[in-house]
């Protein structure tokens, strides 16, 4: 991606989890995990997850995909982050994020 200053902890190089359909564009992150058992992350759009719909790459490639993304840079393991939609602010949570996106508290 070639930053000036890369804001996230670990490296552009650093594998993730996210969707075939967001790397095609088909649909936006608003969903980001930063696990807390292995400090992994993951971006996906909330909806229905099949084993065969998940894609891996890297850090850098997802901030390019979605450059909103550099305001999690911060998030910490254990946490994660939701959205209603691509035009909406992230919000933060710790743990787990819930299996319906509609049971994310209100913040």
């Amino acid at each position: 991606m070639d930053m000036p200053h890369w804001p996230f902890p670990d490296p552009e190089e650093t594998e993730v989890v996210t969707l075939n359909r967001i790397v095609r564009r088909e649909s936006p992150i608003l969903l980001v995990s930063h696990d807390a058992d292995d400090g992994g992350w993951q971006f996906v759009d909330g909806g229905q997850v099949f084993e065969e719909d998940g894609e891996v790459v890297l850090l850098g490639e997802i901030a390019q995909l979605d450059p909103t993304v550099i305001d999690l840079a911060d998030l910490p393991i254990g946490w994660h982050a939701w959205r209603p939609s691509r035009d909406q602010p992230w919000r933060k949570a710790e743990g787990e994020p819930p299996a319906d996106p509609a049971d994310e508290p209100e913040v």
